[in-house]
């Protein structure tokens, strides 16, 4: 085995080694238009001070986001769309407190 080299302190050869994990490949890393649509939104809902918001000034807010999301992502199809928007009203709602309840003796 003249010209193998054995990682320090091993008593294995390279070819007795397990095989390191294979990365994902690159490309199953790029996310989709829906989700990049997705994040967008959710920057901009955060960005624009929505969350809070009068409803009707919302429902303007997301009429026009919308419109604007579905010009720069040309992929998405109308139901992605509506839950795009479902999804960005539901981020847009403000936290709901939780309301204590009386505690009983």
């Amino acid at each position: 085995m003249a010209g193998h080299l054995r990682p320090a302190g091993s008593t294995h050869y390279p070819e007795e080694m397990a095989k390191p994990k294979l990365r994902p490949r690159r490309d199953a890393m790029v996310p989709s238009p829906y989700q990049e649509a997705r994040d967008e939104l959710f920057q901009q809902i955060m960005q624009c001070g929505v969350i809070g918001c009068h409803p009707a000034d919302q429902k303007e807010w997301f009429d026009a986001t919308l419109v604007y999301l579905a010009d720069r992502y040309p992929e998405l199809k109308a139901p992605e769309l509506t839950e795009l928007r479902t999804l960005g009203e539901r981020f847009a709602q403000p936290a709901k407190r939780q309301v204590a309840e009386p505690a009983t003796v």
